[in-house]
């Protein structure tokens, strides 16, 4: 049924959707039975445990429409669904809006995250993908390129360059 493949499927949409409540509820989702030290569990592995607990209540404290950035946001679903482990999931541009710090440290969280799940990543940070068992470079709806990162780099192509002028622009900052 359509619930049966919902509960299989974990989505991180590059625009954070998150729903009146507070931040457990909206944590909850996913897993409604799921603990506070379950949560914080989860919310330490993608990194949002950090600003979660100096908001005024913590897990407690009620959203507003403008009440966190758009890369807070995305921490927080990604915590959704770690906290769900879902078997499939979809991960588009789920760290754009996350500064590099973060997402570097994030990046671990993610790796535990996507081991032995099947998983689609849509991504321009590279960064993102650089583990993934086969990765397509898509230009204008055509798979340009395909392999993993290894091989992708050793092709001199158009994911080499779209990773070498990534890693020039990391490395002058």
């Amino acid at each position: 049924t359509m619930n049966e493949l919902r509960d299989e499927l974990g989505f991180v949409p590059q625009k954070g959707v998150l729903f009146s409540g507070t931040i457990a509820s909206n944590l909850r989702y996913g897993r409604e039975d799921a603990t506070d030290e379950e949560i914080i569990e989860a919310a330490r592995h993608s990194h949002s445990w950090e600003f979660i607990r100096r908001l005024p209540n913590g897990l407690d404290t009620r959203l507003k429409e403008d009440s966190l950035s758009q890369g807070e946001k995305q921490l927080l679903c990604i915590t959704r669904v770690m906290l769900c482990l879902p078997p499939m999931l979809i991960l588009d541009e789920a760290t754009s809006s996350i500064d590099t710090e973060t997402e570097i440290l994030l990046q671990k969280g993610l790796n535990k995250l996507l081991e032995g799940r099947t998983s689609f990543i849509i991504a321009h940070r590279l960064s993102t993908i650089k583990n993934a068992n086969c990765i397509m470079y898509v230009d204008k709806g055509n798979i340009l390129e395909k392999g993993t990162h290894e091989e992708l780099l050793a092709k001199h192509g158009e994911y080499y360059k779209l990773f070498m002028s990534q890693y020039d622009f990391l490395n002058q900052n």
